[in-house]
């Protein structure tokens, strides 16, 4: 009888451990050059210089963009903001929030690789680490070699560049809430407030430590949108991807050997890691620690020039192109997310647009409804505040609407300094025979004299006698 042929299979799979508490391992990424590096560098330089040099702008005798907190007024430029704008703050975060999300489902994690400030200043202290240690390779050789005066003059340079740029990163960012010309003479001297030596401190260590020594894991456990990137991703979102039917099987030898093994032009050199800043290897698909920079694309197209063949190896593209299926950039997801943002930016431009530069805050006062002055004369009293919120000094003129026949006691007319606030009571007299109600309903008209389209209304009420009205 003819035995059938058999095959042991295992019915449990290998087991792999993972350790939850393994020291990472430390990345040299190498360098590199290519289309998308000089483009990040464009980018990362640009925004290097719009945010050191921001707080040196002056307008109207003052620094252009300044976050007063202890006045609670943001300047930016000819605009201040106050607490009562709270609104357009909230609309803005919003949007920059539906801009992400647009950009996400367009090109992924776009903005990781390119404006993130992680990633900005982490390659900012690459630069400076590369600058003062060498090469890939010269710091590998260096981290592994004993302590020596060589060792050490390196080390202490790199270190010190990166205390510097802390140092400046902090006084920066301390400088958009105290005036920086200020600060800096501050800095000068060493004498610095408990506050402002808290958040300099605060800010020179965060930089120093987050882009010096944690860089990819502020990435990877850190940052939320690492892990919730990919609910906003379809198959027609740009990513970073490996073309497997091109690359595989991967192999290294001539081109005829690799033609008669009927290998792929993968050549596994592994370039694509080592000048990955997150340490991955795309050829293992998507992975949620990649940040789209591009850098991988660089580096294998580096290498397919020189050994002759085409590029795109790795390349931005979708999972449907790689499919061989049509790539649709009209969706549902991406069309929601754009007229979200377009509405939202529409809704803040009309906002600023239709924005009256002056707040009336106007209240009765509360210890006495009414004083009765005699002959039917009723007088209530009000306070009333009006705040300039711009940059140039306003004269406004306050009269009554809704009652024909009244008495003002006080200054109708007020001068109110650029961003400053004013205060008066004022004491409004009306005969009874003038009320239609002892709740009668009035507006105060606050207005500019020198613009008609500064102008604001306040409702309010006028009480008297019920006895006398009715």
């Amino acid at each position: 009888m003819e035995q059938i042929p058999t095959k042991q299979v295992d019915t449990e799979p290998e087991k792999q451990v993972i350790d939850l508490y393994a020291k990472s391992e430390r990345i040299y990424v190498r360098a590199y050059k290519g289309v998308y590096r000089n483009l990040r560098n464009i980018m990362a330089w640009a925004l290097l210089l719009i945010y050191y040099l921001t707080p040196w702008l002056e307008w109207d005798d003052r620094q252009a963009i300044l976050f007063d907190l202890p006045a609670r007024q943001f300047h930016i430029f000819s605009i201040t903001f106050w607490p009562q704008d709270f609104a357009l703050l909230s609309g803005l975060l919003i949007l920059f929030a539906f801009v992400l999300f647009f950009i996400t489902v367009f090109a992924g994690r776009a903005w990781c690789g390119y404006t993130c400030f992680q990633t900005v200043w982490t390659y900012f202290f690459m630069w400076a680490e590369e600058f003062a240690e060498g090469s890939r390779n010269a710091r590998k050789k260096l981290d592994k070699q004993p302590m020596s005066w060589t060792k050490f003059r390196k080390k202490l340079v790199k270190h010190s560049l990166w205390v510097l740029i802390a140092i400046a990163t902090a006084i920066t960012f301390v400088g958009y809430f105290t005036p920086i010309k200020e600060l800096f003479g501050k800095f000068l001297a060493l004498d610095f407030g408990p506050w402002e030596s808290w958040w300099l401190l605060f800010f020179t260590v965060a930089t120093y430590l987050n882009a010096g020594y944690l860089r990819e894991q502020v990435c990877m456990h850190m940052c939320p949108y690492a892990r919730f990137q990919s609910v906003m991703f379809d198959p027609n979102t740009l990513i970073v991807t490996y073309d497997k039917a091109r690359g595989e099987p991967r192999g290294k030898g001539s081109r005829k050997i690799a033609s008669e093994a009927n290998l792929g032009d993968c050549v596994d050199c592994d370039v694509c890691v080592a000048v990955c800043p997150v340490g991955i290897d795309i050829r293992d698909g998507l992975q949620y620690e990649c940040i789209s920079c591009a850098a991988c694309i660089d580096g294998c197209n580096e290498v397919m020039a020189r050994l002759g063949k085409p590029k795109g190896l790795v390349r931005y593209a979708t999972e449907n192109v790689l499919e061989g299926k049509a790539y649709r950039l009209l969706r549902p997801r991406f069309i929601g997310y754009g007229i979200a943002v377009l509405f939202i930016a529409t809704f803040i431009g009309m906002q600023l647009i239709s924005r009256v530069p002056i707040e009336v805050d106007l209240i009765r006062d509360r210890q006495t409804l009414f004083r009765d002055l005699g002959d039917g004369v009723i007088e209530n009293t009000y306070h009333l505040k009006v705040s300039n919120k711009s940059q140039t000094a306003i004269t406004i003129e306050v009269s009554i609407n809704g009652v024909e026949n009244y008495a003002y006691i006080g200054k109708q007319q007020l001068d109110i300094a650029p961003n400053a606030t004013i205060e008066q009571m004022l004491r409004i007299r009306i005969h009874t025979d003038d009320l239609e109600s002892p709740k009668t309903k009035i507006a105060f008209d606050v207005k500019s004299l020198g613009s008609e389209s500064i102008r604001v209304e306040q409702e309010s009420r006028f009480l008297a006698p019920t006895d006398q009205v009715l």
